[in-house]
């Protein structure tokens, strides 16, 4: 028995989908649900956002996004993803703060492994953020203690315990050590 998808909709409609109706993205206009996170997910996403959003803040280098912001990366279909943590630079900002998603990728995107998150499925959501642009996206594994750098263009790079991230080229002078993310 072969299942149907769904009817396709658009970012607009995704945007008046109740809330109640559960959290979800949207990938090629079909709606796809995603699970609430849980503690230790939450957790490390704040261990990565907080640091990154001060940085930010002080040098005014533009905004750093929390969970559930949607970013608008593909039209006709529309897909709109929303990482757990994102920061888009100051000069990409639209000044006239339209209601709606955020269109386009982040500069950076950070993704927190969940249980129920496979590698590949980690992995293939990596390409698919730069795919649509993103330059750095950074999938973080709290199983592993462990984070992966995405790029364009050049392979994966893993860091843990003592070793320091940093994207200059995206956000300068921020640095965070990985082992920082997992403790109190």
């Amino acid at each position: 028995m072969s299942i149907m998808p769904g009817p396709r909709i658009t970012a607009e409609q995704l945007l008046l989908r109740p809330s109640d109706a559960g959290r979800c993205e949207l990938v090629g206009g079909e709606i796809r649900p995603v699970s609430p996170a849980g503690e230790n997910h939450g957790f490390v996403a704040m261990n990565f956002g907080t640091p990154l959003h001060e940085h930010v803040r002080q040098l005014r280098l533009g905004r750093v996004y929390a969970a559930d912001t949607g970013f608008l990366l593909a039209r006709n279909p529309d897909t709109v993803l929303a990482p757990d943590v994102a920061f888009v630079r100051r000069a990409r900002l639209d000044p006239t703060r339209k209601p709606g998603y955020v269109p386009g990728p982040p500069d950076l995107c950070v993704e927190v492994r969940s249980p129920t998150d496979s590698r590949p499925a980690m992995q293939r959501k990596a390409r698919a953020w730069l795919q649509a642009g993103c330059q750095v996206v950074v999938n973080v594994d709290p199983e592993s203690q462990t984070i992966e750098i995405w790029r364009p263009d050049a392979e994966p790079q893993t860091l843990r315990g003592d070793d320091v991230f940093a994207a200059d080229d995206v956000i300068p002078g921020f640095r965070l050590r990985i082992a920082d993310l997992f403790v109190e």
